[in-house]
C-alpha cells in the first residue's frame, strides 16, 4: 500500500505554525494544556527504532535482547559493516514521513523508546569510572523527531526503554545483559541512568511539543515494597526539576508496569501514573484498580503501552479508555512481516536465509551475502516500502466512534472478488468470526485470531492461497458455521450477473449462502474437492444488479471450507452490447492490485485491436494484446513482473479510437 500512504500524506498533513498551546501540565485527575483544555494523548509506539526487540525482527529463539541480535550479526559481516547496518537501520526506521502518516492517520503524540547507549557510554567502556561521555547520536535522534512532532502539532513523550545496565529479567524489552551488573545491582548505573534524565531534562526543558517524561518502561525486578524503584524515581525527579519545572514525570509500576506498590502517594505535583494492558478483557473490570488509584490520589493516568492483539481487541480496548477519559500509547508501528501494526516491513528471501542460519538450518552465508541481505532489511524499513495494514488503523480510529463498514478495496463488478477483501468494521458488522483476538490474561488461554496470520489483522481466518487460476496470494480458510463476510461492490451498469465461488475443501458438509441487499439466494452444498488447496469453481446464483454500490453477504451455513473468491459474470453484456459507441474497455479487476489484475473489455464488432499498458508519464511498458478478434467480451491478465508500485493505464485502441482506465499497483 506504498502509494496509498503517500496520497494520505500529501492530502492530510498540513503544516501550520509550529506554537504548542503551552505545556501540557497535570491538572487533578486530567492532562491538559495551557489554556485548562483537557487533552487526551493518543500516541504510537516507536518500537524497535533505538531499541530492538528480538520478536520484531523474527530473531527471538536465538537472540531477543539487542545486543545479542547484534552479536549474531558482527559474526556474520564483522564490526565495520555492523555499524553501516545499524547506522541505516536509525536513519530509515523513523523519518519525517512516518510522523506526518500518523498525523494524517489520527494520532496526537508519539512515544518514543530511548536505549541510554545512544546517549551515553556503557559504565564498563567508561575511561574516567564514574564519569559520563556523551554521545550525540541519540540526542540527534531526538532532536529531530522533536521536530517533525512540533510541525504536525504532536505532542511527543520520551520512555527510557533500556537503562543503563537493563532494568528488567526480560531481557528483550530492556536490553539486559546478565553477564552484567544490571540497573538495580549497580549503583554507577542508577548514577548514569539520573544523569541521563538531568542531562534530557536541560536540553528539552522549554520544548513544549515535548508532553514529558517516561521515566522506566516495564521494570520487572524482585525488590522489597518497590523500595529501590521508588527512590531512582525520587532521584531522577529531583535531578529533572533542577533543570525542568514544565514537563509532566510519567511513573510506571514495576513488573511490566502495573505494579504500584510502594509508589503512592505522588511526590511531585505534575506527575502521572502509566500502566501498561495487554491481552486482557477489555471491560470495565480489568482497568478498575487504575480508575480507583486516579480517584485517591486526584492524578492523571495513562496507558502508556498497548497493542499486539486483533483489530477487534484494539477497538475495544481505545473505546474503553476513551469512554474513562484515559489516554494510550499503542504497540509498536513497524514489525517484520505483521498484520497487528500500521506497517509490516517486508522480509527479503536472502534475509530469511541469514535466520535460517541462526537458527542451525542453513550453512553459513558469505560475509557480502549477508551484509546486502542487511542493507535490504533497513531500506525496507522506509515507510514507503511497507505494507501499510489500513484495517489496523481503521480499527484504532474511526471504528472507535463508528459501527458503519467501510469497503476494505474497490471491489467493481464484472469480475472477480477475493474473499478476504471483505469490509473493514467491527465484528458482526463488517463480518462474523467466532474468535477475534486473545485474553490470555483474563482467561489464562491464548486463541489466536487469525489462524493462518495472513494479509490482515481482523478475527477472519486468511492463509497464503495457492490457486494457479487467480488469486490474490490469500485465501479465507478455518471457516465455522454461523460466521460470514460483508463486500461492498460497485458496477458501472445495469445486469443481471450469473455468481460463483471457488472453493477448496477435504470435507463433503460444506454450505453457504449469498445475499445482495438483504435479498438472500439458495442454499448451496460445498463437496469435497479433494483437499485444502484443490480449489474449483461452483455456482452460487444469479443476482439482477443495478448500476451503482450494492452490498453482498457470504454465510457460512456449514463449514469446513475455504474461499478464494466471488465471480460475477456479466449476462446481458456480450449479447446487447448496453453501452454507447462500438467498444467498451472496463476497469480493472482487481484494482489496486499484485501482481495480477484482470482486464475485460467488449467489441460490438469484431476488428483488429490493441491493449497496451502505459505509466503515469505516458511511456509504454507493455504490449498485452495485438491481434484480430471477433465481437464480444474478452479478458487479459495482466502479470505486473518487473515494474515498480505506482499508477498506470490501461488503452484500448478499435477502429481508430481509444480508451483507457486508471490501474494502481501495490508494492
Amino acid at each position: 500500500m506504498k502509494v496509498a500512504i503517500t496520497v494520505l500524506v500529501s492530502i492530510f498533513v498540513v503544516i501550520n505554525n509550529l506554537s504548542a498551546e503551552g505545556f501540557l501540565k497535570t491538572d487533578g485527575k486530567k492532562i491538559v494544556d495551557e489554556q485548562g483544555n483537557e487533552i487526551i494523548l493518543r500516541a504510537m509506539g516507536l518500537g524497535g527504532w533505538m531499541v530492538q526487540e528480538g520478536y520484531m525482527l523474527q530473531t527471538s529463539s536465538f537472540a531477543g535482547p539487542q545486543h545479542k541480535i547484534r552479536a549474531h550479526i558482527e559474526e556474520l559481516i564483522g564490526t565495520e559493516k555492523t555499524q553501516t547496518f545499524y547506522d541505516a537501520w536509525l536513519a530509515n526506521h523513523t523519518r519525517k514521513i512516518d510522523i506526518d502518516s500518523l498525523a494524517a492517520w489520527g494520532f496526537n503524540s508519539v512515544r518514543v523508546p530511548l536505549h541510554y547507549n545512544l546517549f551515553t557510554l556503557p559504565i564498563e567502556e567508561e575511561p574516567t569510572p564514574g564519569l559520563h561521555t556523551w554521545l550525540d547520536t541519540g540526542f540527534v535522534l531526538t532532536d529531530s523527531l522533536l521536530n517533525w512532532c512540533a510541525e504536525n502539532k504532536m505532542y511527543l513523550i520520551l520512555d527510557l526503554h533500556a537503562a543503563p545496565g537493563g532494568q528488567g529479567k526480560d531481557a528483550a524489552i530492556s536490553d539486559y545483559d546478565d553477564t552484567k551488573p544490571s540497573l538495580w545491582e549497580s549503583a554507577d548505573n542508577r548514577a548514569k541512568t539520573i544523569a541521563l534524565w538531568q542531562r534530557l531534562a536541560t536540553r528539552y526543558a522549554n520544548e513544549p511539543w515535548i508532553a514529558g517524561y517516561d521515566l522506566l518502561n516495564e521494570t520487572n525486578w524482585p525488590m522489597s515494597n518497590n523500595d529501590m524503584l521508588k527512590q531512582l524515581y525520587r532521584n531522577i525527579t529531583n535531578f529533572i526539576r533542577t533543570a525542568d519545572k514544565n514537563h509532566i514525570i510519567f511513573i510506571e509500576g514495576n513488573w511490566f508496569a502495573n505494579d504500584f506498590t510502594g509508589l503512592t502517594p505522588p511526590w511531585d505535583d505534575n506527575m502521572v501514573y502509566s500502566f501498561h494492558k495487554y491481552w486482557s478483557n477489555n471491560d470495565q473490570g480489568s482497568i478498575q484498580w487504575m480508575l480507583n488509584m486516579r480517584e485517591e490520589y486526584n492524578i492523571p493516568i495513562w496507558c502508556g503501552e498497548s497493542g499486539e492483539n486483533s483489530n477487534t481487541w484494539f477497538t475495544d480496548a481505545i473505546r474503553l479508555f476513551e469512554q474513562n477519559n484515559i489516554g494510550w500509547a499503542w504497540w509498536p508501528l513497524k514489525k517484520v512481516e505483521s498484520i497487528s501494526g500500521p506497517l509490516s516491513i517486508p522480509k527479503n528471501a536472502d534475509y530469511q536465509i541469514l535466520l535460517d542460519y541462526w537458527e542451525g538450518r542453513a550453512t553459513r552465508p558469505s560475509e557480502q551475502f549477508s551484509f546486502n541481505a542487511l542493507m535490504q532489511l533497513a531500506e525496507d524499513l522506509k515507510l514507503e516500502n511497507c505494507t501499510f495494514n489500513k484495517d489496523v488503523v481503521d480499527a484504532m480510529t474511526r471504528q472507535i466512534t463508528s459501527n458503519e463498514t467501510k469497503p476494505f478495496k474497490e471491489n467493481s463488478v464484472p469480475g472477480k472478488i477475493f474473499a478476504t477483501d471483505f469490509d473493514m468494521g467491527r465484528n458482526e458488522y463488517a463480518y462474523l468470526d467466532k474468535v477475534v483476538g486473545t485474553y490470555q490474561v483474563s482467561t489464562g488461554n491464548y486463541t489466536a485470531w487469525n489462524d493462518g496470520w495472513g494479509y490482515r489483522n481482523d478475527g477472519v481466518d486468511i492463509e497464503p492461497c495457492q490457486d494457479s487460476e487467480s488469486s490474490n496470494g490469500y485465501n479465507v480458510g478455518w471457516t465455522e458455521d454461523g460466521e460470514w463476510l460483508k463486500y461492498t461492490i460497485h458496477t458501472e451498469m445495469a445486469d443481471s450477473f450469473k455468481l460463483n465461488l471457488r472453493v477448496a475443501s477435504n470435507s463433503s458438509n460444506g454450505q453457504f449462502r449469498l445475499s445482495i441487499d438483504e435479498l438472500a439466494g439458495s442454499n448451496i452444498s460445498v463437496t469435497s474437492t479433494g483437499g485444502w488447496q484443490d480449489w474449483e469453481t461452483i455456482p452460487a446464483g444469479n443476482f439482477y444488479l443495478t448500476a451503482g454500490s450494492h452490498s453482498v453477504k457470504l454465510e457460512i451455513l456449514k463449514g469446513v471450507f475455504n474461499i478464494n473468491f466471488i465471480e460475477f459474470i456479466g449476462q446481458n453484456l456480450s449479447s446487447s452490447g448496453s453501452y454507447p459507441g462500438d467498444f467498451k474497455l472496463f476497469q480493472n479487476g482487481p484494482n489496486p492490485f499484485n501482481p495480477s489484475t484482470t482486464i475485460r473489455y467488449h467489441l460490438k464488432k469484431g476488428g483488429d485491436i490493441k491493449l497496451n499498458i502505459y505509466d503515469s508519464l505516458g511511456r509504454l511498458v507493455k504490449r498485452i494484446v495485438r491481434k484480430n478478434l471477433p465481437e464480444g467480451s474478452h479478458e487479459e491478465q495482466f502479470q505486473s513482473t518487473g515494474l515498480a508500485a505506482g499508477i498506470y493505464y490501461s488503452q484500448l485502441l478499435y477502429n481508430g479510437k481509444s480508451q483507457h482506465k486508471k490501474m494502481i499497483l501495490l508494492p
